[in-house]
């Protein structure tokens, strides 16, 4: 099945986005698993609940636990000029779990006969859950409440699995790439959704020398 590969796609890009940001913390090896396998699977869970698909279900993934281990190992023992290149291509390791998670999320809703709405809330949750877990647990800000763009590309992963636009292979995969292809651009354009901070606004006082 389609989101099969989705699911392979999204594990391996985040395993290696949590285990980077492990290794940024000084967190050990333990650590490293850890936050790789959290910011893997911790989507698929929050997923899960929502549809009411029994905990039980998240034990049933040897292969992929397998992919991640793999991944997180590989990533772990690679050289210090190879790690470096994370900082060039972090940001798109992180677009392409956000994209296959998205989707694989909700084609996991549409096979269950899920009306849209949660199909949409399931390409969200599949899609940023591990991310949100992974930055709360390394101690950082989580990017999704930010005012960068990212959720939202999730959100239109769900519309258009949803509604059926996307429905063959090869449209599933053109809206695989055309969500990282979003993502990627809003991180460069800097786009930003609106936000408002109550915080108070420190006014110079006026200098009146000469």
């Amino acid at each position: 099945m389609s989101w099969e590969w989705f699911n392979i796609i999204g594990t391996i890009a985040f395993a290696i986005s949590g285990a980077i940001i492990a290794m940024e913390e000084d967190y050990d090896i333990l650590g490293v698993i850890v936050l790789g396998l959290a910011t893997a699977f911790g989507g698929g869970i929050m997923r899960n609940l929502l549809l009411g698909i029994p905990f039980t279900q998240f034990w049933n993934q040897g292969t992929l636990f397998t992919i991640a281990l793999v991944s997180m190992l590989i990533v772990f023992v690679l050289p210090h000029h190879y790690l470096g290149l994370w900082n060039k291509c972090g940001m798109f390791f992180d677009a392409v779990g956000l994209s296959a998670f998205a989707i694989q999320g909700a084609l996991y809703a549409t096979q269950m006969n899920y009306p849209l709405s949660a199909t949409i809330v399931a390409a969200v949750l599949t899609g940023i859950g591990g991310g949100i877990i992974r930055d709360v647990l390394a101690g950082r800000k989580p990017l999704v409440f930010q005012e960068e763009i990212y959720a939202v590309w999730a959100m239109l992963a769900g519309v258009a699995v949803g509604l059926k636009w996307a429905t063959t292979v090869g449209e599933l995969y053109t809206l695989f790439s055309a969500i990282i292809a979003f993502r990627m651009v809003s991180v460069y354009k800097g786009w930003k959704l609106p936000r408002r901070s109550l915080r108070p606004v420190h006014v110079r006082p006026f200098d009146n020398r000469m």
